[in-house]
């Protein structure tokens, strides 16, 4: 039998139960499935974008086809979808240009686009802010009817990302549908249970001297701004409590809404 020639002749060459050659293809086997893992979630990572991206509109659609009249003034308004428009947040200014395709937590991290909150107002557990984001309007004679804001905050297990709906008042509650979450199944998990979101619609955020009131509560809700909390989930109802008071507020879409209520979308 000839002599192997070159290291992977030698390698192979190798009784089969000796130790170097058995991890040598246990180290060959691991690098193949980690390059395959790897090539295959990069090519289909533009798929899962536009599915992810799909299921977000569709959620959007579907809170908006659940507001009672909502697409009576949308027909009457001549529109079938809400307008995404760019707002800078800092000054609630409403940008030119498209806000399809926008992407707040990508944006977030990037040094020019992004910023670092400082500790003391970062009550969302952000870490980073977009310094613009997408809002989404329903619009009427030039006043807002109905205005959709995406916000996210850290949970107990996962970063939640929800969409508020104001109505035209711009404090009262139209609707909260949870779009993305990884919270405990059957405890945190719920808040994307209908029944739970229905809780929502009618809510306030802010009492009559502007404070942010809005809070998921332990046990039942006693007041126009809180909503019942799910049992064994109060680290869960706690982080939708501060997205929410985080994004109602001044480092979030506060400067956006007084802009609005003062000078509406002109």
């Amino acid at each position: 039998m000839p002599e192997p020639h070159g290291i992977w002749g030698r390698f192979l060459a190798r009784p089969n139960e000796d130790p170097v050659k058995a991890l040598g293809m246990a180290g060959l086997v691991a690098l193949g499935a980690a390059l395959t893992v790897s090539t295959a979630a990069t090519l289909l990572e533009p798929r899962q974008a536009a599915n992810l991206e799909a299921a977000r509109a569709a959620r959007m659609q579907a809170m908006v086809d659940a507001l009672p009249g909502l697409r009576v003034v949308m027909e009457e308004a001549g529109v079938t979808e809400l307008q995404s428009r760019l707002v800078e947040l800092e000054s609630g200014r409403v940008l030119p240009g498209d806000a399809t395709g926008f992407e707040a937590e990508p944006t977030a991290r990037d040094a020019e686009t992004g910023i670092d909150l400082p500790p003391e107002a970062d009550i969302a557990g952000l870490g980073r802010r977009e310094r613009v984001a997408a809002v989404h309007l329903l619009e009427r004679d030039g006043a807002p009817v109905l205005v959709v804001l995406p916000m996210r905050g850290t949970g107990y297990q996962s970063t939640i990302h929800a969409l508020l709906a104001l109505e035209a008042d711009l404090d009262t509650v139209a609707a909260l549908t949870v779009t993305e979450q990884r919270e405990t199944p059957g405890l945190g998990a719920q808040i994307e249970r209908a029944d739970w979101q229905a809780l929502w619609p009618g809510r306030r955020i802010a009492d009559d001297s502007g404070t942010i009131r809005i809070e998921v509560v332990r046990g039942a809700a006693s007041t126009p701004y809180e909503v019942d909390g799910i049992s064994g989930a109060t680290r869960t109802g706690n982080g939708v409590t501060a997205m929410l008071r985080f994004w109602m507020g001044p480092w979030g879409y506060g400067p956006f809404l007084d802009r609005l209520a003062r000078e509406g979308m002109g």
